[in-house]
């Protein structure tokens, strides 16, 4: 977002500006990075208003005085954001081509164009699903937010041409119905669909229209310093307590977002007549420096924090401790200082400053070529020469459905369908000849379904299954999208089925956290009490990485020991105190599939990787992992755990 000096505007340039873009930049980085500021994304709403403020400030000014054009528009809006982003982008292709599989590098190219075309919010949007990759493998995830600036610039100018040749005496009256329209269509849909809210431009205009309603004065004007020193504590606040307080559970945008909008708003307007006290702390030298390189450390922190733990460079750069993320902060900061005065600067002012022609060829020619890149790598599927045949069998797993397998939308839901729907006479179909066993919980008890109804084929298995929603009589405390169907899933569960039908035995499974274990306990003991058996399953083999990348790369490195090193200690630990605890105090049946399919490793091996005394399998036949993402069954792999279930008898019936 340009300073008001680089647009050619009247306006002064404004120091506190560029301390509250500093403030902006470093929440969405500490909230990356998993500080205490849970809210941090917040920063992007900042920068909307900022931008909106900058901006319009820009535009109306000119077309005041007869000198806007939308190729001056245009080209400013060039010099600011193209070139430090094509560096970028050029920077992250190739990380990506060297360390991504042919999976991830398909979904890349297509990231990659969405990102040089300016729709990488439209492309995050259609992608964002519960089972869609993590965002640990989109080094381009963040660009959604240019994306969602750039679709309002275009059409933010065409609507004041049409306003001031049409309907000149109603422009502000316009920009406050838009503004307002915009907020409440933002609110209503944040309740429908989340993420379209999050990501959509339309639902996010009214943020950068809040800058441009205070740019043109159509509020009143903070006057007196004490009335600014106010507004700017208060416009403080009203940024870093939702930094502080919000976390993912936090149904956001919409009026959450209100907040730290109005408090960008009042730090703006506070400057406007005079210093404010907060302002004077903004305009502190090095703040204002954060400020001015944040644009290139928005755009380099997020492709180093998802490459971190695949490129040998980052790896040494761990964020889990306070050293490591101490030590990404000053790569971070390097790389964006770097980038703002040898590719930014250069491009807007200074001797080396380019032409408008030659801006349009430097900048597309790169555009081209990189297009160009993505598209071979679309072309190519991904995969680069002399790929290893075995890897090519496991590639198809980069994309695995298991929709058909787990009954996804007729027995299993997810945010995008309604549990209403459960389809009762399949999910939970009587048969008298035979057991009823009722499977409830998250993704993790439908990833056991395939398996279970293949093995146990003399047991009635139902089954009732919502994501995110593990199978507890109180509900939990979830991510807003989550709620509703875990809510109807639990009341449905306890309060009706199992009550005028009760089963043979209940199956419980889910992604266990050991807060949740104390709920378990109470869950168990409801089901004891109306005389029905109980199995608690613990908790799935979990992997840092999605499993078939880990095999792709060990194969295509000849790296096949590695592999063990991506495996997450957690859930073995965890599976330790829930079988304690379903041994000594619920006194039910409990299945660990730590017990069920790792087996012994010998001492030696033990202490020479550093693992546990289990090693647990990766394959569930040749060719087929074992799991299609970090942590749940491929179908094969389900099988294979029911069949070993069988085999010693863990399910007692």
């Amino acid at each position: 977002m340009p300073n008001l000096k680089e647009q050619g505007t009247t306006l002064n340039y404004r120091r506190d500006i560029d301390g509250l873009r500093a403030v902006a930049v470093l929440l969405v980085v500490f909230d990356h990075l998993h500080t205490r500021a849970t809210g941090g994304y917040i920063g992007v709403d900042v920068f909307f208003v900022i931008s909106g403020y900058l901006i319009s400030s820009s535009i109306m000014s000119e077309m005041a005085s007869g000198k806007f054009s939308l190729g001056g528009f245009y080209e400013r809006r060039i010099r600011r954001i193209l070139p430090a982003m094509l560096v970028m982008l050029l920077a992250v292709t190739v990380l990506a081509y060297l360390y991504y599989v042919p999976s991830e590098i398909e979904a890349y190219a297509r990231s990659l164009l969405a990102a040089l075309f300016s729709v990488s919010n439209m492309l995050f949007w259609h992608e964002a699903g519960y089972f869609d990759a993590p965002s640990a493998f989109k080094p381009l995830l963040h660009t959604w937010s240019l994306g969602v600036e750039e679709q309002f610039y275009i059409f933010f100018p065409l609507l004041l041409f049409v306003l001031r040749r049409w309907f000149p005496t109603r422009i502000k009256a316009a920009i406050w119905v838009v503004t307002l329209v915009a907020f409440a269509m933002a609110c209503f849909w944040v309740r429908r669909d989340p993420t379209a809210a999050f990501f959509f431009a339309p639902l996010r205009a009214w943020e950068l229209l809040i800058g441009t309603v205070l740019s043109q004065r159509y509020l009143p004007v903070i006057q007196g310093r004490v009335q600014r020193d106010i507004a700017s504590v208060a416009g403080i606040l009203l940024i870093l307590v939702p930094a502080l307080v919000y976390s993912k559970f936090t149904m956001f945008p919409g009026l959450t977002a209100l907040p730290p909008c109005l408090g960008a708003a009042l730090l703006i307007a506070s400057g406007e007549t005079g210093p404010s006290l907060v302002g004077r702390v903004l305009s502190w030298q090095p703040i204002v420096f954060v400020g001015l390189i944040s644009y290139s450390l928005y755009l380099w922190h997020w492709p180093i924090l998802a490459f971190q733990d695949i490129v040998p460079v980052f790896t040494k750069i761990s964020t889990h401790s306070k050293g490591g993320k101490l030590g990404f902060m000053i790569v971070s900061l390097i790389l964006a200082t770097l980038s703002w005065r040898f590719i930014e600067t250069p491009f807007r002012k200074g001797s080396f400053r380019p032409g408008r022609r030659t801006l349009f060829l430097i900048n597309g020619v790169a555009v081209f070529a990189i297009a160009a890149i993505a598209l071979g790598m679309l072309a190519a599927h991904g995969m680069p020469p002399n790929f290893p045949k075995e890897a090519l069998q496991l590639t198809p797993y980069g994309h695995y459905s298991s929709d058909k397998e787990w009954r996804q939308h007729v027995c299993f839901f997810t945010p995008d369908t309604n549990f209403s729907n459960l389809n009762v006479s399949t999910c939970l179909q009587d048969d008298p000849g035979r057991k009823q066993f009722l499977l409830i919980g998250d993704s993790h008890a439908a990833d056991l379904y395939p398996g279970l109804s293949t093995v146990f084929t003399e047991l009635n298995i139902s089954q009732a299954n919502a994501s995110f929603c593990p199978p507890l009589v109180t509900e939990p405390v979830l991510r807003p999208e989550f709620t509703p169907n875990c809510t109807k899933l639990s009341q449905f569960i306890f309060k009706d089925y199992l009550l005028r039908h009760p089963v043979d035995t209940v199956l419980l499974s889910a992604f266990w956290d050991e807060s949740q274990l104390p709920e378990l306990g109470r869950t168990v003991s409801w089901i004891q009490q109306h005389g029905m058996k109980v199995v608690v399953f613990g908790p799935a083999i979990e992997f840092a990485m999605p499993l078939p990348r880990i095999l792709i790369a060990a194969l295509r490195d000849n790296a096949p020991d590695r592999i063990a090193t991506y495996e997450k200690i957690e859930p073995r630990q965890l599976d330790r105190t829930m079988a304690k605890l379903a041994r000594e105090q619920w006194k039910v049946p409990y299945i660990s599939m730590f017990e069920a399919l790792c087996t012994p490793q010998a001492e030696l091996e033990v202490k020479a990787q550093g693992t546990s005394a289990l090693k647990c399998p990766v394959y569930a036949a040749p060719g087929v992992p074992l799991l299609f993402d970090t942590n749940h069954f491929t179908a094969q792999g389900s099988e294979l755990y029911a069949r070993a279930m069988k085999d010693r008898n863990l399910l007692a019936y």
